[in-house]
């Protein structure tokens, strides 16, 4: 039996509209005022499907933050929030009831740590409903490297000043935190995500995306069987 906690893997050639679907369905689960924290890259890219699935009172009871942030300005080709801003994929019925962003323009990283450890205890009740994952070709999920000691941390928000992969100034949520929710929705595609998604499959909890409990991955690539 894997050693990984997998609800689900899907492969869908629209990976996307696959993501929004589930997304769908676990918010739906999650009480009148859910609470969805979201990665950045192509998996928020989940979010524009997902905004033409729910209606925009469902929307507007939204409580949203980030599972990680790159620790530049908002205006950053870098910042997941500002990608996700100025894509649009909020989509219409923006602004949602609540966004909780894990940095701010000007910010310290400990005055950062502190206003979203804060804002996530008295906001969020210290727990997350549902994650919109990705996950890096290392296997990394959030900002939490293989390896690296963040991985270690028991607080809910941890900052990380040296991510091997550019940029290296990073906010993250913990373990801990990320396993609070009740479904972590996994966008993995690509070829060179293959390997890691072999790994997972294979239940390689080396992996930090193998450490996130109820996993329900969405991929486009067809893999050999679990070994």
């Amino acid at each position: 039996m894997s050693a990984v906690d997998l609800t689900s893997w899907e492969v869908s050639d629209a990976p996307l509209e696959t993501a929004a679907s589930a997304l769908q369905h676990y918010l739906s689960r999650a009480g009148d005022e859910p609470r969805l924290a979201i990665a950045g890259g192509t998996a928020a890219g989940a979010l524009r499907p997902l905004n033409a699935r729910i209606d925009p009172a469902t929307w507007q009871r939204l409580r949203m933050t980030w599972v990680d942030e790159r620790r530049v300005p908002l205006a950053s080709p870098d910042s997941n929030r500002g990608a996700v801003h100025r894509q649009g994929w909020l989509g219409p019925h923006s602004p949602v009831g609540r966004e909780i962003p894990l940095w701010l323009d000007g910010e310290s990283p400990a005055g950062a740590v502190a206003r979203a450890t804060r804002a996530i205890a008295e906001e969020l009740d210290h727990a997350i409903d549902v994650l919109l994952l990705g996950m890096g070709e290392d296997g990394h999920v959030a900002s939490l490297f293989p390896g690296h000691p963040a991985l270690a941390a028991v607080v809910p928000i941890v900052c990380v000043d040296d991510a091997p992969k550019p940029p290296p100034h990073r906010i993250t949520m913990s373990l801990p935190l990320l396993s609070t929710a009740a479904a972590a929705v996994v966008v993995a595609t690509g070829l060179a995500k293959r390997e890691a998604l072999q790994r997972l499959r294979d239940g390689d909890r080396s992996l930090p995306i193998a450490r996130v409990p109820r996993l329900h991955v969405i991929t486009d690539q067809r893999l050999s069987s679990m070994r």
